[in-house]
């Protein structure tokens, strides 16, 4: 039997954006019906929430932080290997369609296609514009072009990527392949036809506390996010508008546009494995902030993820990452999982949903991007996420300390209830030992040199190791600077040797 995967991709979708996470005010039918087929997590985060990392992390199985790509605008590093390039090399097709995000040029991206790819299907969003006449491109980022009467879906990037995909499908549904579609909808300006342009006007959230959080005993920079909206009432903040209608809009009509491919699936593949999540959510009024940031709060951490080719049915609350989705893909190839990876493969819990495979996971922020630097300046955030709470360190402003199951809201933060000492030393211990073993560029005695961890000493020497990267796959072994010669082991002592002389 052939091994395939088609790996389905959203931007900006919420978890309670697609109808069979709740809310039965959201018109998802395609992506409802994929959840009845496999298995629906309840607990699964982006590793950043920001496009370009959130996408370094689902496609290299590595953190932003290891890889490079801590911000939007910026490339990936050039020894790091995307899931393409490994799986080319194994003889395994792969296809790129879609939102890219990766290749450090603006939002649109390069236009190129990156190595390990299929050429001939190569499709980013400097692709899509490069078919446009100039008023077209101009006409493509204009929401209100939706409301046109001459304005057909066909005009849209995510049909253009479903053609594509479809074409993909029907080409190699004979070979082993990798497939992703990487739509952009329903990320601003969420443009798409009728009767989706205008499905959800008047459309406004339930009433909920988030909306009224005053966001004091939080960090300053939430503060200063929320803006005027930090004195006003929720009617002020949860509202009906134009945006909001044409954003969920886009939402259910990129569905539309996965069940076109999912159609094909089912009647050319239907063993095919079926991934689908998004990169991150946005913050749509909760907490009185929009768009995203350096946050922990469901609302841009919790994103969907649904996977068929497993159980049917299932639901998963455990927490499940980004990080694991290349190691997972690996696994189902029966390829070996390298050692750089960072995550685990989720493949054993796909087929038996009784088997556990993370207690806890981790998100980060690492600035924002480039041309938007003024979106909070410079943000740094690590944080570790579990079913019952939430740690986040933010490096230059207030810590924060969730109890999920007494506070599913998030409202109050226990960062300095002493009653939650001993859980939250024992979140921040998970925390650093983390970011030791991913080699976080940025980790040092400042992340331990916080208000309530008032027992420790910081150290100049820090933790007092080196820690040098393991990859064999596709470099040489790193050479030890004290010898000159391959490395025997990755984490040493840093005094191993001194004046020429072993100690």
């Amino acid at each position: 039997m052939k091994k395939q995967i088609i790996l389905l991709m959203t931007d900006t979708t919420r978890k309670d954006m697609v109808g069979c996470y709740g809310n039965k005010k959201m018109f998802t039918p395609n992506l409802d019906a994929l959840a009845q087929e496999g298995i629906r997590y309840e607990n699964a985060y982006t590793c950043q929430p920001v496009c370009g990392p959130a996408r370094s992390a689902i496609f290299t199985g590595t953190f932003p932080h290891s890889n490079g790509m801590v911000t939007n605008g910026v490339p990936l590093g050039a020894n790091v290997k995307t899931i393409g390039q490994r799986l080319t090399d194994n003889g395994i097709k792969c296809g790129y369609i879609g939102k890219w995000h990766l290749d450090g040029g603006d939002y649109f991206g390069l236009g190129c296609c990156p190595e390990g790819w299929d050429a001939d299907y190569w499709y980013d969003m400097k692709c899509y514009l490069n078919e446009l006449s100039e008023n077209e491109r101009v006409c493509s980022r204009q929401p209100n072009e939706s409301f046109q009467p001459d304005f057909s879906e066909e005009f849209t990037y995510a049909h253009r990527c479903s053609d594509r995909a479809i074409r993909f499908l029907d080409q190699y549904k004979e070979e082993d392949f990798f497939l992703t579609v990487s739509y952009d909808e329903p990320h601003g300006p969420s443009l798409c036809p009728a009767p989706y342009n205008t499905m959800y006007r008047g459309f406004k959230f339930e009433p909920s506390a988030k909306f009224t959080d005053d966001l004091k005993n939080k960090p300053l920079m939430q503060q200063l996010w929320a803006g005027d909206k930090l004195t006003a009432d929720e009617k002020q903040i949860n509202q009906s508008s134009e945006g909001l209608a044409l954003f969920l809009g886009c939402n259910s009509f990129v569905d539309y546009e996965m069940g076109r491919v999912l159609d094909v699936i089912k009647e050319k593949m239907p063993n095919a494995m079926v991934i689908y999540t998004s990169d991150h959510g946005d913050m749509l009024g909760a907490h009185r902030l929009f768009s995203k940031n350096a946050a922990i709060y469901d609302e841009v951490t919790n994103i969907p993820l649904i996977i068929k080719g497993g159980e049917k049915g299932k639901v998963i609350t455990t927490p499940a990452s980004h990080i694991d989705i290349t190691p997972t893909v690996m696994d189902y190839f029966g390829l070996h999982i390298p050692k750089l990876l960072e995550g685990k493969s989720m493949l054993p819990q796909i087929y038996d949903t009784t088997i556990k495979i993370n207690s806890e996971v981790y998100t980060e922020f690492t600035r924002y991007e480039i041309d938007h630097d003024g979106f909070g300046g410079l943000q740094i955030m690590r944080g570790v996420i579990s079913e019952n709470y939430k740690l986040a360190i933010n490096l230059l402003d207030k810590d924060e300390f969730y109890d999920l199951k007494k506070d599913p809201d998030e409202m109050v933060n226990e960062i300095d209830n002493p009653e939650y000492l001993e859980i939250i030393l024992e979140y921040h211990r998970k925390l650093v030992t983390h970011m030791n073993a991913t080699r976080d560029l940025y980790r040092g005695y400042q992340w331990s040199l916080r208000p309530w961890n008032k027992n420790f000493t910081p150290s100049w020497d820090n933790e007092g190791f080196t820690r040098q990267r393991e990859n064999e796959e596709y470099e040489p072994r790193q050479l030890d600077y004290d010898t000159g010669l391959p490395i025997k082991e990755a984490v040493r002592s840093k005094y191993l040797y001194e004046m020429g002389g072993e100690q």
